[in-house]
């Protein structure tokens, strides 16, 4: 079977969905898939890495720095998503809003090929009035063709399943299907010694309770929320992994920087900490918290409607309001609970370990995309 994979960005550079590209696409490999990703890159060029043909089309990418990550690919797209579209047996689209996604959906409708969506978030509350109108746009537009002529749309959470509704999909092509993670490379930390070097190699003070933030820092992600009125006599530091507003974090005191991280490093960087915090908005059951509960850290998060599907126990992940005053309350209650701290990890650890394996979420997408290809979905 021969699969195209669609994604705006895909590694080195760092987010959620383009790790999440990177991992269907070398586990698809593995199970001898023939496996092609189309994505953006500094210039167009083909190179072949872990069994998988990466074509990447040449991009401004601007945009980001103003904290829109929207690649503007060169011309040269449309041609290029045919080429390859032709030859895939099907293809596999990665969120509806970006030019990649436009480019492969209207290249499959010409060619006939089949097409399956995953939708990874609903409409993004950015700040600015003008990006919102553009989402709604695009959504209502692109993404409703894209999302109504699909054989299977995937979705990780309740929240995102209703906005593809709202927005073409039809309901009885809708599945959920949750994210996998490398749970070899996430992982706790074998010893108090492995966390210890792994806190004096981002130099990370050793005697204080470390909260990690991952993630762009841009309010969607919260990350403001956390800084709003800290102070270190809470009784634990902040840890932010990611680009974006360095400068609100620069000089504050028990605030650290790392930066984006490559997995390697970030995975590290979780296992240095002691609690992992992501107040964001309309992500339902991202990948980072994934990873953190791999690594076996208690979990800090926004209540969504998108958690239900996982049945979590509630005991034993702490999900609140957007509210930066009941934020600070509960994390500093974590840092201030060792025992607690120590329940909540197990649980989390137990929970990716049975859940969220690569294997079956793979495996899965091949069900699906035999589906898409066999004469069921032609009648």
């Amino acid at each position: 079977m021969r699969v195209l994979l669609v994604s705006h960005y895909y590694p080195p550079h760092v987010g959620g969905i383009e790790n999440v590209v990177r991992m269907e696409a070398v586990h698809l490999a593995a199970q001898g898939v023939d496996v092609t990703v189309l994505t953006s890159g500094e210039r167009t060029a083909i190179t072949q890495e872990d069994g998988v043909r990466i074509v990447r089309v040449a991009a401004w990418n601007g945009a980001e720095k103003a904290g829109v990550p929207f690649p503007v690919l060169s011309p040269r797209l449309l041609t290029t998503a045919l080429r390859w579209v032709r030859r895939a047996d099907v293809v596999h689209v990665h969120d509806c809003l970006y030019l990649t996604s436009w480019a492969a959906g209207l290249a499959a409708l010409l060619t006939r090929t089949p097409h399956l969506v995953t939708q990874h978030v609903a409409l993004v509350q950015h700040p600015s009035a003008l990006v919102r109108g553009v989402q709604r746009a695009v959504y209502a537009v692109a993404g409703r063709g894209l999302l109504r002529r699909a054989r299977t749309v995937i979705t990780l959470n309740a929240s995102v399943a209703d906005f593809v509704r709202r927005y073409g999909a039809r309901p009885e092509r809708a599945r959920h299907l949750a994210n996998g993670v490398d749970t070899a490379l996430f992982r706790p930390a074998a010893s108090a010694e492995e966390r210890s070097l792994a806190r004096k190699r981002f130099g990370l003070p050793g005697d204080r309770p470390l909260v990690l933030f991952v993630g762009r820092l841009v309010p969607k992600k919260g990350y403001d929320l956390l800084l709003s009125g800290y102070d270190p006599a809470a009784g634990y530091d902040l840890v932010f992994a990611g680009d974006g507003d360095s400068a609100a974090l620069a000089g504050r005191p028990g605030v650290h920087h790392l930066g984006g991280l490559p997995p390697q490093e970030l995975a590290e960087a979780y296992r240095a900490c002691d609690v992992f915090a992501l107040p964001s908005t309309a992500e339902g059951f991202p990948l980072t918290v994934q990873e953190a509960m791999a690594c076996g850290l208690p979990v800090v998060t926004t209540d969504d409607p998108g958690y239900a599907p996982y049945r979590l126990d509630r005991s034993k992940v702490t999900l609140l309001d957007r509210d930066p005053g009941t934020i600070r309350s509960a994390l500093s209650a974590l840092a201030g609970d060792g025992p607690r701290r120590e329940l909540m990890g197990r649980y989390a650890h137990g929970l990716a370990t049975t859940s969220f394996a690569w294997e079956a979420h793979v495996s899965t997408l091949t069900q699906y995309y035999r589906a898409a290809t066999g004469p069921a979905a032609h009648g």
